[in-house]
């Protein structure tokens, strides 16, 4: 993914790379403890994105197995729900009131199934016959409530509206602005900036540039111990190219973690390396780790992000990739629930009274509800 970092590295050597007080010896300086801090939240944050990757494509083969065909079925009852409607307004003596709250149901899930499947031209009918604007003017307005909605929730401008069709359009165009969005600000990130640099600014960029050159005499060291023209034996020669290919791949990711790890791995420094390295140099590791966490948990938010939009879900907190199943499970009940309540209401609409009392439920409901929304 472009602009991220890539945490396609090994975690084994991690424990190796922690430090460790000696006995008797003095205790972990405070550059040394956020080393060790940042090498346990780099792991966790790369064994989050790993569930995540394992995760998406099991929940979307159930989901594709369960959950959408309850979903199709649900919509098949909404429809025959709609006319059904249709025919109780036409045949029960019902009060303005109720007219009107009827009225308001029946448009609310016939534009609900006009938007999820598409063309429908007695479905639009039956709209148009309720609404007070036909369905296509309706469309168009929520639409843009959507877009105005998704643009002050992510800063993002979406442009023209002439060509949103569908909330899925819209939702495609929010993914496509928000990876704009990483890759402009990992730009801006790099621009230099042309006002007069402050003390403060100065200073930072000596430290990044001192962090630069850490990085840089660790992939030194292993480009020297690795190089592979530097090797006679064929399989040796084929061993280290593979390894110089890792080298290189870390080096141009600016991934401190992997050299590290890499220079564990051909035994180039110890379990004590770090223990030993200046405490400067243990602070310029800690920045370039400090930058790598960042694009983790920016790569993390964008794959959950990326997963509630293709999958219709609200992001609500931070979500655990490895209850996916759960979530299936629990959709899967939700779902068979609202089929068995189909039945019930459709049942119901046979019975002139209980639709009454029904429909003065619903209106009493929607009151509370619109004075929920406005009181804060």
């Amino acid at each position: 993914m472009p602009g991220f970092f890539n945490p396609e590295t090994s975690v084994a050597s991690l424990d190796s790379l922690q430090v460790s007080p000696s006995q008797g010896g003095p205790a972990l300086t405070p550059a040394q403890k956020r080393f060790n801090t940042l090498l346990r939240q780099i792991e966790r944050t790369r064994q989050t994105l790993t569930a995540w990757r394992d995760g998406i494509p099991a929940y979307r083969q159930a989901h594709a197995e369960v959950l959408e065909p309850l979903s199709n079925q649900l919509l098949d009852g909404d429809r025959h729900w709609a006319f059904a409607l249709d025919e109780a307004f036409e045949q029960h003596k019902l009060t303005p009131t109720q007219r009107t709250t009827l009225r308001e149901l029946l448009c609310e899930i016939s534009g609900h199934l006009l938007e999820a499947r598409g063309e429908d031209t007695e479905l639009e009918a039956l709209f148009n016959k309720h609404a007070e604007v036909d369905f296509q003017t309706e469309k168009r307005a929520r639409l843009q409530e959507m877009k105005e909605s998704a643009e002050w929730m992510t800063g993002l401008d979406l442009g023209d509206d002439d060509d949103l069709e569908s909330p899925k359009d819209l939702f495609q165009r929010v993914k496509e602005g928000m990876q704009a969005q990483h890759a402009e600000r990992d730009e801006s990130a790099e621009a230099p900036t042309p006002r007069k640099k402050t003390a403060a600014q100065s200073r930072r960029e000596a430290e990044a540039q001192q962090a630069t050159q850490s990085v840089r005499e660790v992939f030194r060291k292993l480009a020297s111990a690795l190089h592979p023209d530097r090797e006679t034996d064929a399989e040796q020669r084929a061993a280290k190219t593979a390894l110089m290919q890792r080298v290189n791949q870390a080096y141009d990711a600016k991934d401190l973690l992997a050299l590290l790890e890499l220079q564990l791995e051909i035994e180039q420094i110890d379990a004590s390396h770090i223990a030993q390295a200046s405490d400067q140099r243990v602070k310029h590791y800690n920045k370039v780790l400090a930058e790598q966490l960042d694009d983790l948990k920016s790569e993390l938010e964008y794959v959950e992000a990326d997963f509630c939009i293709e999958f219709g879900l609200r992001l609500v907190g931070t979500m655990d990739p490895k209850k996916l199943g759960q979530l299936v499970e629990q959709g899967r009940r939700v779902w068979l629930a609202r089929l068995s309540e189909q039945q019930r209401d459709l049942r119901m609409l046979n019975d002139a009274a209980a639709t009454k009392r029904w429909l003065n439920q619903q209106r009493h409901r929607r009151r509370w509800s619109s004075l929920g929304d406005g009181a804060f």
